[in-house]
């Protein structure tokens, strides 16, 4: 008996103190709780769309990438604001990436919503060229992190001045990051807690010890 909930969860990000008028954004998100796999707004996620907002200007015509975007809430802050936006999934998650396109849609939303699969190079991953690669709570399976790091590096490596930007509990054991950094050729040019920039009525829902780290290639191959 396989039962399936969806909801539609309303976001919505607006005004902050450096005097924007840009006034505010809302977006829905259609989650699913179903056997087979989860569809949830996951606390990382919702502090990375925050930090997308507050950093607008610095998104606004840049070309994203999220990485395991799932309700893809980051993303879709992003294209909001004015990036040229893809989501990705695992390609063998159909439904999750059925999922993303209906979530575009009933935003109105123009992203490009592809399959990939951390650690594979198929075609696809060859043309993407992003600015920011964004993650939301993508470093939650240790077995999985040096696919992902491997797949973050590539991806740098194509856009050398780019920028992979990550939200993640810090439960991951942060020394197993630190040294896959340091094997896939990536350095952390900063680290926040996750609660430092999020507005009191997001933050008193969630809890959690959640850091955001912007990472880079550290071997300096970046375009002169």
């Amino acid at each position: 008996n396989m039962t399936t909930t969806t909801t539609i969860s309303q976001h919505d990000f607006y005004g902050d103190d450096d005097g924007d008028s840009e006034g505010s954004v809302y977006l829905s998100v259609i989650e699913n709780m179903k056997e087979e796999y989860g569809l949830f707004v996951w606390p990382c996620s919702v502090i990375l769309a925050e930090y997308v907002w507050q950093q607008r200007s610095r998104f606004r015509g840049s070309t994203i990438l999220e990485l395991g975007a799932g309700t893809s809430l980051p993303g879709l802050v992003a294209a909001k604001v004015g990036a040229n936006v893809t989501l990705t999934d695992d390609s063998s998650k159909a439904e999750v990436l059925e999922n993303m396109t209906r979530v575009c849609e009933l935003n109105n939303l123009n992203c490009n919503v592809m399959g990939l699969t951390w650690g594979v190079w198929d075609a696809t991953i060859f043309d993407l060229r992003p600015n920011i690669i964004l993650g939301a709570d993508v470093l939650y399976d240790s077995s999985a992190f040096d696919d992902l790091f491997a797949t973050v590096s590539f991806l740098l490596q194509n856009s050398p001045d780019a920028v992979f930007i990550t939200t993640y509990h810090n439960r991951s054991g942060h020394h197993l990051i630190e040294f896959l950094m340091v094997k896939w050729g990536l350095k952390c040019v900063k680290l926040v807690d996750g609660f430092s920039f999020l507005p009191s009525r997001k933050a008193s829902l969630l809890s959690g010890n959640i850091q955001l780290v912007e990472i880079v290639l550290s071997c300096g191959k970046s375009a002169a």
